[in-house]
């Protein structure tokens, strides 16, 4: 006999609008929190955003990013990012690595004599260790880098608007791309708590997160749009728990096992990736929860025509007929 692992039962009768003002009011509270957290304590941005210089080594020995990042340290250059690079080009003895620092005091490029400076503290870990490029991003160009990356986050979720709207109603592109809005937010207050550097990977996270949240509040959407055919009477608000509760074994278990693989990168993946990670199951989390408690209260609360027949946009492809959505 197949075992087959159920998180939940495949049926389930949960009231998901019993406590309807505490969590919508909780997700205002938590956007609010997080507008609030970004105004005042800012963001901690990351080289990508604050300019910085990039120095690229190498070396015929085997290189240890971990004690290299331990060399660096006590030169006191603020943000520093160590990371090797691979390339299946590279010869066996050769060993590539880049040191990320920050801009430092208003300076465009660190200085010779701090160039000097990372090189003497690189060789006391590894003494074959050479400076073979130095490239330096300046103010001016990590300030595009950031209306681009606001720009790419805003275009994400103007698309899903006007899909969402084509595919379903408009009133579900409002509540899908709230949900949107409360996820990007919630997880950028985040960042800014606990003052964890921002920088381009988070901003492919949020889009990442977007892509992930926009699937399972779809998911919803279209099991609600297929019981209000199958509900014709029943009140929306019953619809639409039905509608949760029929998809609710899947989403428990689409986000468990994308939490199982995050949460072990989170806790195994190194430092390079952590705050990327971090990112990623956060916003798998709140993606959860905005799917199931976000977006169908706000097409709850601007409510729908059942009386107004609407052709599903694929049925021009297919030999169907048609439904009304009564």
């Amino acid at each position: 006999m197949a075992f087959r692992l159920k998180l939940v039962p495949e049926k389930t009768t949960f009231d998901f609008f019993k406590h309807q003002k505490l969590t919508f009011g909780f997700s205002v509270v938590m956007v609010l929190a997080s507008l609030v957290l970004v105004l005042t304590m800012g963001l901690n941005l990351g080289i990508d955003f604050r300019g910085g210089t990039t120095i690229r080594t190498e070396s015929d020995l085997p290189i240890n990013v971990g004690e290299f990042r331990q060399a660096v340290t006590p030169l006191d250059l603020g943000d520093v990012t160590i990371t090797e690079v691979y390339d299946p080009n590279f010869r066996a003895d050769q060993h590539v690595a880049t040191v990320r620092i920050q801009a430092q005091d208003g300076q465009e490029a660190i200085s010779p004599e701090t160039q000097t400076k990372v090189l003497a503290a690189l060789q006391t870990v590894n003494k074959d260790v050479k400076i073979t490029s130095t490239e330096s991003i300046g103010p001016k160009v990590s300030g595009e880098l950031v209306w681009t990356a606001v720009w790419s986050v805003l275009a994400a979720v103007a698309a899903i608007l006007v899909y969402v709207w084509l595919r379903f109603e408009w009133q579900f592109s409002i509540g899908a791309v709230a949900a949107l809005i409360h996820d990007v937010t919630v997880t950028v207050g985040i960042f800014s708590l606990f003052q964890l550097k921002f920088d381009l990977s988070i901003i492919a996270a949020l889009l990442t997160i977007l892509g992930y949240s926009i699937n399972d509040t779809v998911v919803v959407f279209d099991r609600l749009r297929e019981n209000l055919v199958k509900y014709k009477k029943m009140p929306l608000r019953e619809v639409m728990n039905v509608s949760v509760n029929e998809t609710l074994s899947r989403t428990v278990m689409t986000s468990g096992t994308t939490l199982l693989a995050l949460i072990s990168l989170l806790v195994l993946g190194g430092d390079v990736i952590r705050n990327f990670v971090f990112a990623m199951t956060w916003g798998v989390i709140v993606g959860t929860y905005s799917s199931v408690f976000v977006a169908k209260n706000i097409v709850l609360f601007i409510g729908l025509n059942r009386n107004k027949e609407k052709k599903d946009p694929s049925e021009k492809f297919f030999d169907k007929t048609d439904v009304a959505t009564d």
